[in-house]
């Protein structure tokens, strides 16, 4: 079994052995997608300089990655079932590592752009098909466990990356962060050939294609107009246009779920207070902190003069925050309920994240690192709660659908995050009339950030008071 398995009784024909092989396998490729998720983020003034582009022009290439995410997440679930989840895992990991590929071969920002929109799909569907991996291999009894080692990988992964990325583009080269997914996804794809069961659903049913298109379109439109605002890759016209076409699809999909029998996204979930609040308040709060992992090693590092190395040094803290945090949440969320811990944690995590506005060239490190280990325990408990809340009214037929509308505006929110505090960046550097970003123009950008944070409250503050006890303290509501 999971735990204590021991690889001299590894037997192909035994289902415990497939379970923990299969997960193991998951496991890597998940690890894989969490590195380089977040591997890039300390390394982009380093890489600007490359491709001789300004470092807030970037943002363009962490949106194109979340980009993808959303918008192919809501098909995993029905190509997994169509043609088999170890075939489209394996594409999936094939997709990734080409991506990756292309990121270290690009030339220019342009095609390093699109190479990061690859690598986004196969990150979009290597994660949700792993899940239903692990779930059709491993026993009920078995899946918690499973599930508590594929967490690892969420937790490493984000602490390991801007170290990683830093050492890499200070001391070697920004190119080789990307031939590191190469050895790990070729045997990844070899074993998933020999280890994991080709199952796959006779008939899936039908698909919602008009709707995967309208709100695919639209969100890509929205969240790269916004992100190619100020950058070399188009005129400002040009960006503004993308967005509002990609407003007007995501319209049309509104009215178009409306009618829909089966949408692929069904907005009719946002009727229940709960699952809203966890979205639609998450999605502030996300566009808010969710800008942190942008926002700060660009400020280390173009505002107070840091190697890219002592920057991943210090955005690490984050990742760290979030690991103590966990043995916490669950006794935080029993004693004080979910609306008490959101509305209050949301203030902390606004608070924590203002504070970066005032870090200058003079501000110690230490100081600096336990503001942002701190704000990171805040952050991460907002999310971790946000997530669970977003079931406690749901019912178990509707878990999928519902998991996927909050996966997709997850994403969403998550890249309007990047490109909104790029855009505040510009505007602020407009304003004192200067080319370049410094200092002052990050403090507007983290108050931006911390009152969005702070905004998602009027959200939160409008559940009951025992919103979720049923996840928490085993109470159903009265």
């Amino acid at each position: 079994m999971i735990g204590r398995f021991k690889w001299k009784n590894f037997d192909p024909s035994s289902p415990d052995s497939v379970a923990v092989v299969s997960t193991l396998i998951v496991a890597c490729a998940f690890f894989m997608e969490a590195v380089d998720a977040n591997i890039i983020v300390t390394a982009l003034p380093v890489m600007a300089r490359g491709f001789g582009s300004d470092p807030v022009a970037l943002k363009i290439a962490v949106t194109s990655y979340v980009v993808s995410l959303g918008v192919f997440i809501p098909v995993c679930g029905w190509l997994a079932d169509r043609f088999s989840a170890r075939t489209v895992f394996r594409t999936a990991i094939g997709i990734f590592v080409l991506g990756s590929l292309m990121c270290a071969a690009s030339p220019s920002l342009h095609l390093f752009t699109f190479a990061r929109f690859v690598q986004g799909i196969g990150g979009a569907l290597m994660v949700p098909v792993g899940r239903i991996i692990v779930v059709r291999a491993v026993p009920k009894h078995q899946f918690i466990r499973a599930m508590n080692y594929l967490s690892i990988t969420w937790v490493v992964g984000p602490i390991l990356a801007p170290l990683l990325g830093g050492f890499i583009a200070t001391y070697l080269h920004w190119r080789m962060m990307f031939f590191i997914n190469v050895p790990v996804g070729i045997m990844g794809i070899y074993l998933c050939g020999s280890y994991i069961a080709n199952t796959k659903q006779a008939h899936p049913g039908a698909f919602d294609w008009t709707g995967s298109v309208l709100s695919a379109a639209g969100a890509t439109f929205v969240l790269l107009g916004l992100s190619l605002v100020g950058s070399d890759i188009v005129g400002d016209s040009t960006a503004w246009e993308m967005f509002v076409a990609g407003a007007i699809l995501l319209a049309l999909y509104v009215l178009y779920a409306r009618r829909a029998k089966h949408p692929v996204l069904d907005l009719r979930f946002f009727d229940i207070p709960t699952f809203r609040a966890s979205v639609l308040g998450g999605s502030l709060f996300r566009i808010g902190c969710g800008a942190m992992p942008f926002l700060l090693p660009l400020s280390l590092q173009v505002g107070l003069g840091k190697s890219a190395f002592e920057s991943g040094l210090i955005t690490c803290a984050t990742a760290f925050g979030s690991l103590f945090m966990r043995p916490l949440m669950s006794i935080t969320l029993r004693r004080f309920g979910f609306r008490q811990v959101l509305v209050y944690n949301a203030v902390f995590s606004a608070l924590t994240t203002s504070l970066c506005a005032f870090f200058t060239p003079g501000s110690s490190a230490l100081t600096i690192w336990l503001i942002v280990l701190i704000g990171g325990f805040f952050s991460a408990l907002q999310f971790s709660s946000l997530n669970s809340m977003l079931y406690a009214d749901i019912a178990s037929p509707d878990v999928g659908r519902a998991t996927s509308l909050g996966s997709v505006v997850q994403q969403v929110s998550l890249g309007l995050a990047v490109a909104i505090s790029g855009i505040v960046l510009q505007i602020s550097r407009a304003l004192h009339g200067r080319m370049h970003v410094e200092v002052s123009d990050f403090r507007l950008a983290f108050f931006v950030a911390g009152l969005f944070a702070f905004a998602s409250i009027s959200l939160i503050r409008r559940l009951p008071a025992n919103a979720g006890d049923e996840l928490v303290r085993g109470k159903a509501k009265s």
